[in-house]
């Protein structure tokens, strides 16, 4: 009982930035989702030890886990705008293809790089 009790505060602190994330952006009439700058105001945090990563890292990675279930309304809206999927597809296609290659090469890159990084902290190069 206690393990779901702190699963869920944990989750409610990564909604509570979250929420004000939503409110930066509202206040401040950002183009950017409050959820992405929340989750900066995390990374932030974390970066400057202001945040323990023990308060959310349950919580992050049930997230994560259940990450599949954020998708359904995405799932819906495709079978809702069938016709103009049926009509543009080629064109989707290729747009989910190009920024698949994207994420993927941009994420290598950033992960070697803080891998040479680290390695040459502990002087392993």
């Amino acid at each position: 009982m206690k393990k779901i009790f702190t699963l869920v505060m944990e989750v409610m602190i990564l909604y509570l930035f979250a929420i004000a994330g939503n409110f930066i952006a509202w206040l401040f009439h950002l183009p950017i989702s409050g959820s992405i700058i929340g989750l900066f105001i995390v990374l932030i945090l974390l970066r400057f030890h202001l945040l323990n990563l023990s308060l959310i890292e349950n919580g992050a990675a049930f997230l994560m886990s259940e990450m599949l279930l954020f998708f359904v309304p995405s799932a819906v809206a495709i079978i809702q705008y069938k016709e103009q999927i049926l009509q543009h597809g080629s064109q989707f296609l290729i747009v989910i293809v190009l920024s698949t290659i994207t994420v993927m090469v941009i994420t290598g890159l950033v992960a070697q790089y803080y891998i040479r990084k680290w390695a040459v902290k502990k002087g392993e190069i």
